[in-house]
């Protein structure tokens, strides 16, 4: 197309960047167990970049100020041995390559040759220089000798011995981080783990997907499964909706792996400090419970359930009984009153021990009966606080004996006391 053979042609080629493109490659190293000798490496290289391009800037510096001392002093010598129409000291980007071959160490000798030249027939001291009024090809022994002596020190032996040195370093300082129990690979799998349960990008879960989320995590942050136990002593901190911040997960599973230590309290302060700038939004959902909390509402709920249910059963059998007992007398003792005079749980027993109607009747039949019925004016608020239960049908089948439980003697006078 248009755009790229403008590109070509006064930038980059297209081409170039497709090449770069398959450094893309290295994240498969990511995945691969036994590559970590090599990431350690990737990952030293990376960390020196800086410091390298920094050197690399003052290795230029000596560089340029090297080539002008050289195209003053030695930009007419005789063109033999080293010396060639590419390698020379006459411009400016031939002193460059001159000198990038004096640092690697490789040919200098051939250099430093013309320039020892300084009488004849090594040299012509009346030779000329076409384009200058500058006579004579010959060199000079001293100035020659200083200067690459000087240069070789400064480049060969200090600068780019600093490259080693760097590189080193930070190879040293990457094995001490991977052999430390978190490292910064840990942190990218687990947003990336948690880019897949909040596909929104709300940096919210629900409490019910905690589980199958810490499960999906790597070593060392992983909690395998069963772990609805251990995310409960985490004591995480709930919002509303049930729901937890990436944050919380990310400092308990941090936790876990390093414990109550200096250096988790360090890594807290550090983590929290760095998520508040970039994600402001943390703040303005406050916590209301936590997993602990949640867990022991739960269990409340099911105390308060399980006892009702046992006063509601209770109730269903005396009633139950009372209403048998009746229906074998054939009457009701004089002074005698039904536990249960009115509501549903008195009407389903009567249909269950009493009527010949079918209960699913019955109760299709109430409920109509219920709809049809105009609303009536609200009530007046009372005084006191009331909390509504309401009785489906379900308990009241769950709760009521079987009628042939009742049958016998004994489990009536079992009832009544």
């Amino acid at each position: 197309t248009m755009l790229s053979d403008l590109i070509e042609k006064y930038f980059v080629s297209p081409t170039l960047f497709r090449v770069i493109r398959l450094a893309r490659i290295g994240r498969i190293l990511r995945l691969i167990k036994g590559a970590k000798g090599i990431r350690t490496l990737l990952f030293a290289l990376m960390m020196s970049l800086p410091a390298l391009f920094n050197i690399g800037l003052l290795l230029f510096l000596i560089m340029f100020i090297f080539s002008i001392f050289g195209m003053s002093n030695f930009a007419y010598v005789k063109k033999e041995a080293g010396v060639d129409d590419i390698l020379n000291f006459e411009t400016f980007g031939s002193s460059i390559l001159c000198l990038f071959e004096i640092t690697t160490s490789a040919g200098w000798d051939g250099l430093l040759l013309p320039m020892l030249n300084n009488e004849f027939p090594d040299c012509d001291p009346d030779f000329e220089n076409p384009g200058t009024n500058v006579k004579g090809n010959c060199g000079n022994p001293a100035m020659g000798m200083i200067f690459f002596c000087s240069y070789i020190i400064i480049s060969f032996l200090v600068v780019v011995n600093m490259y080693i040195a760097i590189i080193l370093e930070n190879f040293n300082v990457a094995q001490e981080e991977s052999s430390d129990a978190l490292c910064e690979e840990d942190f990218e799998m687990f947003n990336e783990t948690w880019e897949r349960f909040d596909v929104d990008g709300t940096q919210f879960i629900e409490y019910r997907q905690l589980s199958d989320f810490c499960d999906a995590l790597q070593e060392p942050l992983r909690v395998a499964k069963p772990n609805r136990l251990h995310l409960i002593q985490m004591d995480l901190p709930l919002v509303i909706g049930d729901r937890i911040h990436c944050l919380d997960v990310l400092l308990a599973v941090t936790q876990m792996v390093l414990g109550d230590t200096v250096e988790m309290a360090a890594m807290r302060k550090s983590i929290q400090a760095k998520f508040v700038l970039s994600n402001p939004t943390s703040d303005s959902f406050a916590p209301i419970t936590t997993t602990v909390r949640h867990k022991e509402e739960e269990l409340a709920a099911v105390v308060i359930q399980r006892a009702y249910r046992d006063h509601l059963l209770k109730r269903c059998i005396r009633h139950a009984a009372f209403v048998q007992h009746s229906k074998r007398m054939g009457r009701q003792e004089e002074g005698e009153d039904a536990p249960e005079r009115e509501g549903m749980l008195a009407r389903t027993i009567g249909v269950l021990y009493v009527s010949d109607v079918d209960l699913a009747e019955e109760m299709e039949l109430t409920e109509t009966l219920t709809s049809q019925q105009p609303p009536g004016p609200d009530p007046p608020e009372p005084n006191i606080m009331v909390v509504p239960v309401e009785i489906t049908n379900e308990v009241l089948l769950h709760s009521a004996p079987d009628q042939h439980i009742m049958a016998r003697q004994v489990n009536l006078r079992e009832s009544f006391v």
